[in-house]
C-alpha cells in the first residue's frame, strides 16, 4: 500500500503531538478512565465539547473552553454545556446518559432517547473525539443533532471522516498548511439520514489572524492549526449553527427541518 502525501502528513502530525506532549499527558492522565458525572437535572439540550491535544478541559486560553462559557449564557434555560479532554470520551458518554435518564432508573427508554437534543464539537483530537462519541451513542440508539469538527485530527487508529447515521447534520472546518492539518472532507455513512452542511476551508496564509495566547512553538510548528482554533469568525459561525439548532421550536430529530446557518469564511 502506498501512503500518499496528505495521509502521511496527517499521521506525522499525530506522531508530532504524541512526542511533544507526552510529558503533559503523564502529568494529567490519572483520571483517564474515570466515568464520574456531574449531578444535574434533566437537560433541555446537551452541548459537549472536546479540547485538542492534552489541553485541560478548563484551560481558558483555548477557544473550545471560551466558546462553551459564551454559549452557556445564551442557550435556552436548562441547557447543559461542558467541555472534556479528548481522552475522556467515556466520561462524556456517561454524562450524556445521566442527563437523558429522566426517571433515574439507570437505563434509557425509547422515549428518553427520542427526547435527546445533543450537539458535539471539538478541535484537533477533540474533533475526532466528537465523531467517535457520536458512534458510541449510535450503538445505543441515541440521536445527535449536530457534530462540529474544527481542524479535526484522528489518532492513527481512529477514523473521523465518516459521520454515523444517528447524526442529523455535520459540519467540518479545516485548514491545509503545516504538519498538523485537519480532515479535509467528511462524508455521511447514510446520506439519507445525515446532512453534511459542508467542508469549509480557510487558508490562513492568505487570511492570517492573530492568536495572542499561542506559544512560540505553536506559532513555529503548527501555526495554521492554532489559527483555526482561535479564529473568532469561525466560532461565530459555529455559535450561529448551535443556536439555530437549539431554538425551542426545533424540538425533533430530523435531517431537514432545521436550516443550516450561513457560512461566510473565506
Amino acid at each position: 500500500m502506498i501512503v500518499r502525501g496528505p495521509v502521511l502528513s496527517r499521521y506525522a502530525g499525530a506522531v508530532f503531538i504524541f512526542i511533544t506532549l507526552t510529558t503533559s499527558y503523564l502529568a494529567n492522565a490519572g483520571d483517564g478512565g474515570s466515568t464520574h458525572v456531574e449531578t444535574a437535572s434533566p437537560a433541555s439540550a446537551i452541548v459537549i465539547g472536546f479540547v485538542g491535544g492534552f489541553v485541560a478541559h478548563n484551560d481558558q486560553r483555548h477557544a473550545p473552553v471560551q466558546f462553551a462559557d459564551r454559549i452557556r449564557s445564551v442557550l435556552p434555560q436548562g441547557a447543559f454545556v461542558k467541555v472534556f479532554e479528548n481522552r475522556h470520551r467515556k466520561q462524556a458518554y456517561a454524562q450524556i446518559v445521566h442527563l437523558l435518564d429522566r426517571d433515574g432508573d439507570g437505563s434509557l427508554s425509547a422515549e428518553e432517547k427520542a427526547r435527546a437534543r445533543i450537539i458535539l464539537f471539538g478541535h484537533s483530537w477533540g474533533g475526532a473525539a466528537a465523531v467517535l462519541l457520536a458512534r458510541e451513542l449510535q450503538r445505543q440508539g441515541i440521536p445527535v443533532m449536530l457534530t462540529v469538527q474544527i481542524d479535526s485530527i484522528a489518532k492513527m487508529w481512529q477514523k473521523d471522516s465518516v459521520i454515523p447515521d444517528n447524526v442529523a447534520a455535520a459540519v467540518n472546518f479545516y485548514q491545509p498548511h503545516g504538519i498538523l492539518r485537519g480532515e479535509p472532507e467528511i462524508t455521511a455513512a447514510d446520506p439519507a439520514k445525515t446532512r453534511i452542511i459542508g467542508n469549509y476551508l480557510t487558508d490562513y496564509k492568505k487570511n492570517p489572524i492573530a492568536c495572542p495566547g499561542a506559544t512560540w512553538a505553536d506559532w513555529v510548528f503548527t501555526r495554521g492549526h492554532v489559527q483555526c482554533e482561535c479564529d473568532p469568525r469561525l466560532w461565530s459561525q459555529i455559535e450561529e449553527m448551535v443556536r439555530e439548532r437549539l431554538k425551542p421550536e426545533n424540538n425533533y430529530f430530523t435531517t431537514s427541518s432545521v436550516p443550516a446557518a450561513s457560512v461566510t469564511l473565506p
